[in-house]
């Protein structure tokens, strides 16, 4: 299942899982130190993630995500990957307009163009 969430939200899921996969225990302060936002602001997000069933987290505790949780951050993170491989590489986007412009976009497009973003980019890395 995977839930309806803002693009704000899929922002924190995306820290969280890119937090999760360097270090064993994610807390607020980790997120908030990504993110460059307030602790108050991921306790927010936080709450919200853990009220859709998207991530576990107790009071002062360790912040994890579920496997639904893992999944959509997957999802998320995989848009944002490809979307600032084609706009860097394929486009010449500089790295950092393309890690910002894909930031957006990934929150954005469609499932059918996400699928021809990734066959377009994969016939060009067998050529």
């Amino acid at each position: 299942m995977t839930a309806n969430i803002s693009s704000s939200l899929e922002d924190y899921l995306e820290a969280i899982y890119i937090l999760q996969e360097s270090y064993r225990g994610t807390r607020v302060t980790d997120i908030a130190d990504f993110l460059g936002v307030s602790k108050p602001s991921v306790n927010r997000a936080v709450s919200t993630l853990k009220e859709t069933g998207l991530l576990e987290h107790e009071a002062y505790g360790t912040i994890r995500l579920t496997e639904d949780g893992k999944s959509h951050a997957a999802m998320v993170l995989q848009r944002h990957r490809l979307i600032k491989q084609f706009l860097t590489k394929t486009l010449g986007v500089d790295d950092i307009i393309a890690e910002r412009d894909a930031c957006r976009m990934e929150h954005v497009i469609s499932p059918q163009t996400i699928q021809k973003l990734f066959e377009y980019l994969d016939k060009e890395e067998q050529k």
